[in-house]
């Protein structure tokens, strides 16, 4: 009988996750406990230990307690920026965190899919670039592959699937620009 998918073949590739699966548990470990349980003002202690696994993070960066990095070593995040409560930052591929940007609450940034159309489910990874002083607002998702340009605002519970330009304000499932982001001297 045909099939859609035998997840019996599904393999990931050896060096997909870019550490060992040591370094990975570790770093998992790390997370349910001494991030999660750091009081919200420790920004600077949760800095230590993403750095401490790898991350490029600048100056006078804010991650909240409750947010979720799959793999550090594939995370840089800019001076100045904030990633808001229950955030996931779901990196099997690379994800760029501009100077300046707000990620509110529960932003879901995703790098990694299957590829449905084969029957071993392979699993891939596509980087996602957040430029310098974006906004993105609560509850949105963003997609494997997106840049969403300089100065955007993505508004509540949209979804990104498609590179977004600068200096917008976008809204939606797909989220598109609906006007331009005013500047401010």
């Amino acid at each position: 009988m045909p099939q859609y998918q035998d997840l019996s073949i599904f393999t990931v590739p050896a060096s997909f996750r870019g550490k060992s699966k040591l370094t990975v548990q570790l770093w998992w470990i790390v997370q349910e406990t001494l991030f999660a349980w750091s009081p919200q003002i420790f920004y600077e202690w949760r800095v230590i230990l993403l750095r401490l696994f790898g991350a490029e993070i600048g100056k006078h960066v804010k991650i909240r307690s409750s947010v979720t990095i799959t793999y550090p070593w594939l995370v840089s995040i800019g001076d100045y920026s904030w990633v808001g409560d229950d955030c996931v930052l779901y990196s099997l591929g690379k994800i760029s965190i501009g100077k300046h940007v707000a990620l509110a609450h529960q932003v879901y940034v995703n790098t990694g899919g299957h590829e449905y159309q084969k029957k071993t489910f392979d699993i891939f990874s596509k980087p996602v670039l957040i430029e310098d002083e974006c906004w993105i607002t609560n509850d949105v998702y963003i997609a494997p592959g997106v840049t969403i340009g300089k100065g955007t605002i993505v508004s509540a519970r949209s979804s990104v699937f498609k590179d977004l330009p600068a200096g917008k304000v976008c809204v939606g499932t797909p989220a598109k620009p609906i006007k331009d982001r005013e500047m401010y001297s």
